[in-house]
């Protein structure tokens, strides 16, 4: 009752005039049909009300209709009222609801745009490509060590390394807006069909970073001789600024198309000539001379050596093949490789080692270790000569190599 008498002040409704009620009730010949739910017809029995009956009732000066009212006229029921906005509102239950879901979630996103890092090394944008420095001279990039990229003795491997080393200088060309359709060409380079391949690579190891490091890579361009180019990269811990890693290259243009090597043309000159730094390597250059092996100074031969897919670049030819571990108890400290000829796909390859200065029956209890590498074709050809040191792994968390701490 309280809802009718609501509802029909916001929407006043005209009912039906006593005369007209009688009208269709006269028509009709029965009870009043609302809305499929008969009536409940009133006999001539029914309750009977006294001519001089009490007036109803007055509450602020407005008149109250009492129960007896409603009764006195039971047979002659008005039609049902018509359909009107407030019965056809949705179920504000519902949309409450909703609302507060909405609400809920806009603060739960707010929250997440106002979290600030416990640790200042959690700043760091984990997708950014690196920034220009040192008046445009330098590429800055940083990369963090993921848990993929570490091995048994929770250190990164020097593939992981060799890969930012690699990263970092295609970003270099690539902010300096030097970057044309090819791997690391420029637009002119690419007009000549001219790559670039590297000669010779020298690494210098300190430290191998270790699971959640930040490690910040400094990589910069020099002229080498009339028709070479020198990259060299710094390593350093984002945190404390410790050097982890030195590296020096040498890079010339070959022909992608005929894979022979070109001269730098003067289009290509104007292009990179102004980023090149008057500057010594990073890495006093080893110029101690790389002799060949053969079959009967090596200490260690495997044949029948082929490069897997994920060791071609876009260039079809074998890049960052990574490196097999002499030794388990020893890290790789220092590398210098110079490179022959390119390696595809379907090369098959011959590996031949010699140990220098130890017993080659008991590596694992040798202090320094260094080694002299060729890698060939079957046929002879030489792809690389390479030396490389070794020292032993410093003692960590895992204890014994190879074997799991337990308690006692």
């Amino acid at each position: 009752m309280v809802a009718t008498a609501v509802t029909a002040s916001l929407f006043p409704v005209i009912s039906p005039s006593p005369d007209s009620s009688a009208e269709g009730n006269k028509h009709a010949g029965g009870p009043t049909n609302l809305g499929g739910f008969k009536s409940r017809h009133t006999s001539s029995r029914g309750l009977k009300v006294k001519a001089n009956a009490q007036a109803p009732p007055k509450i602020n000066g407005a008149a109250v209709a009492t129960s007896v009212e409603t009764c006195k006229h039971d047979d002659v029921l008005p039609s049902p009222s018509p359909r009107t906005f407030i019965n056809q509102l949705p179920d504000w239950s519902m949309l409450l609801a909703a609302i507060t879901t909405i609400f809920l979630a806009a603060e739960k996103q707010w929250m997440m745009l106002d979290w600030k890092p416990r640790r200042p090394d959690m700043l760091i944008d984990p997708f950014a490509i690196g920034k220009i420095v040192q008046d445009g001279m330098v590429f800055r990039q940083n990369f963090s060590i993921r848990s993929y990229e570490i091995g048994a003795d929770r250190t990164a491997s020097i593939e992981t390394v060799m890969n930012h080393l690699q990263e970092s200088a295609l970003n270099h060309v690539k902010t300096a807006g030097l970057l044309g359709d090819g791997f690391g060409s420029t637009p002119e380079m690419f007009k000549k069909n001219l790559i670039w391949v590297v000669t010779r690579m020298q690494v210098a190891v300190d430290r191998y970073p270790t699971w959640g490091d930040v490690v910040q890579v400094d990589t910069w361009v020099s002229a080498s001789g009339k028709n070479g180019m020198r990259r060299d990269w710094l390593l350093r811990d984002c945190n404390t600024g410790e050097i982890l890693t030195r590296a020096s290259s040498v890079w010339v243009m070959m022909n992608k198309l005929t894979r022979r090597l070109s001269k730098i043309p003067s289009e290509v000159r104007e292009e990179i000539g102004s980023y090149f730094v008057n500057s010594a390597p990073i890495i006093e250059e080893d110029n101690r001379k790389l002799t060949k092996l053969d079959d009967n100074t090596a200490d260690y031969i495997r044949t029948s050596l082929s490069p897997r897919w994920n060791d071609l670049d876009v260039n079809q030819h074998v890049n960052n093949s990574a490196p097999q571990s002499i030794l388990e108890s020893h890290e790789l400290s220092s590398m210098t490789l110079e490179y022959r000829r390119e390696c595809g796909r379907d090369s098959v390859l011959q590996s031949l080692t010699s140990v220098s200065g130890v017993d080659v029956g008991n590596l694992a209890y040798s202090g320094h270790v260094e080694c002299k590498h060729l890698l060939r074709l079957e046929d002879g050809a030489e792809i690389v000569r390479g030396r490389t040191e070794w020292r032993p792994k410093p003692v960590n968390n895992i204890g014994i190599v190879n074997q799991v701490p337990l308690n006692d």
